[in-house]
Parts: structure tokens; C-alpha cells; sequence
């Protein structure tokens, strides 16, 4: 397994990694590292790739039934539940809680606390995004601008994302600035910037340091899996969590521990 380590500043108590589709058991179009129950391939190959991930986890990551909204949900809860919470985003505050969203062109967001006290996962593709998955991420994260930190995972990039007409529309009744992340494509027609709508919802709420957003599903299918390009496909997973060892020193404090509740 070769996942990707996020190349951001973030605090030695915040652990993250990304998913490629490389190191697992699955076969035919979902080969190899597959993380999606819900694709088409076969469950036990789908369990072994989990279990190969886990080894480099804390903990069972909480999975999602990811439905396209806005919907956030509180990990350390879901983590004593063997119910998938329906959601799009994920938050958890207590260390070796690991948040998990799935994608396979949609862009994964990963975002962490510089004193490491909360961390969140959002699974944001173009729905996810004007239903605004971003900002309930953070407001349900409950912290200062100054102190987030946020990685834009691998995702379609703005070369290949084509849509049509009354997604850009969809965008624009509610946000006109969304207007710069569209490219004019054939008539009717529009690339999309995934990452350039994610850098303008963040910038709104006051957060300045993003990094990543250099990826493309779509153009290196040695690496991703993508469903534009394939149709039939697998999925990856981005991942993040407190550290254990985090907790040693200095322990959730009672506050956290209430809102977990």
C-alpha cells in the first residue's frame, strides 16, 4: 500500500492519509485497493483491503453512507455505533476516532486544529459544495479561522471536469463568485474547478492556509480511481484523526468529553 501523506503543517497530535488505488485484492476495474462497499465488487475483497488500511490506523475508521449533501457527523458518537451514519462529512474530537469520506473524483477535505483538539473529513464534489459541506464541516468543528489548517485531497481536476449549464446556474443563484471556477467548454458546457470553489468557500470563513489541490483523478489512472473516467470503479478514502499518543500528554479535557455526549 502507498497511500499519500498530506504535505501540510500540521501538528504532531493530527494524523492524515489518502488512499490510492494501489496495494490491494480487488480485481477487474475496481483493482486493487478498492474501499467502496457499495460499488460492485466483491465484499471480501473490499474487507481485506479495509483490513490492510486499518493496519496503518488507530482504530476501525467510522465510514459514511455519503449522500451528496451537507450533512456532518459526530465520529466519537458513530464510533460506538455499528450504524454508518448518513453523511457527508465527519468530526471527531476525542484521539483515535477516525474519520473517513470516500471518493472517486469528488474532492476529499481534510481539516485539522493547529493545538490538535478537533479534526474533519468533508466528501465534497459539486452538490457537496453548494449544499455548503465546507462551512458545516467548520461550524461543527466550533474553532477560530486562524487556527484550521485544510488539505484538499486528489479530485477531478479543472481540465477534465465538464459540466453542463445548470450546474454553473445552481452555483450562481446562491454564490456569484463561484462564476470564476467555470472555464467555457463546448456550447452548454463548462469545466469545473473543484478545488478553486473549495479555496473560496474557506477564504469566506476567514481560513488562509490550504494546501494541496494539485491532484487529478481523472488523468492518472495509474494511481486514482476515477468514475467520470471509468464509470465502474473503486473508491479511495482520506483519512484523519488525533493521535493517541496526543492524549498522554494532556488528555481530553472534560469539555470534550461532554461534547462527544
Amino acid at each position: 500500500m502507498r497511500p499519500i501523506r498530506p504535505d501540510w503543517p500540521a501538528p504532531a497530535g493530527v494524523g492524515a492519509l489518502m488512499t490510492t488505488r494501489a496495494g490491494g485484492c480487488s480485481a477487474g476495474p475496481y483493482a486493487s485497493l478498492n474501499m467502496g462497499e457499495r460499488c460492485g465488487d466483491d465484499p471480501g475483497a473490499v474487507e481485506e483491503n479495509r483490513r490492510r488500511l486499518e493496519a496503518l490506523l488507530p482504530a476501525a475508521p467510522v465510514w459514511l453512507r455519503q449522500m451528496h449533501g451537507a450533512q456532518v457527523a459526530n465520529a466519537d458518537a458513530a464510533r460506538r455505533s455499528a450504524i454508518e451514519p448518513e453523511a457527508d462529512a465527519a468530526v471527531a474530537r476525542l484521539p483515535g476516532t477516525v474519520c473517513a469520506v470516500q471518493v472517486a473524483d469528488c474532492m476529499p477535505v481534510l481539516l485539522a486544529d493547529e493545538r490538535a483538539t478537533v479534526v474533519g473529513a468533508a466528501h465534497a464534489g459539486w452538490r457537496g459544495l453548494r449544499a455548503g459541506v465546507i462551512e458545516a464541516t467548520l461550524d461543527a468543528m466550533r474553532i477560530a479561522p486562524e487556527r484550521v489548517l485544510a488539505w484538499l485531497g486528489p479530485a477531478i481536476g479543472p481540465r477534465a471536469y465538464e459540466v453542463g449549464d445548470e450546474v454553473r446556474q445552481a452555483f450562481l443563484e446562491s454564490d456569484s463568485a463561484a462564476a470564476s471556477a467555470f472555464r467555457a467548454a463546448r456550447p452548454g458546457h463548462w469545466w469545473l474547478d473543484l478545488y478553486a470553489v473549495a479555496r473560496q468557500r474557506l477564504a469566506a470563513r476567514g481560513i488562509e492556509r490550504v494546501y494541496g489541490g494539485d491532484f487529478c483523478t481523472h488523468a492518472d489512472a495509474a494511481r486514482f480511481f476515477s468514475y467520470r473516467r471509468d464509470r465502474v470503479t473503486g473508491r479511495m478514502a482520506a483519512l484523519i484523526w488525533l493521535e493517541r499518543a496526543a492524549s498522554r500528554l494532556s488528555g481530553p479535557s472534560r469539555e470534550q468529553q461532554k461534547q462527544t455526549l
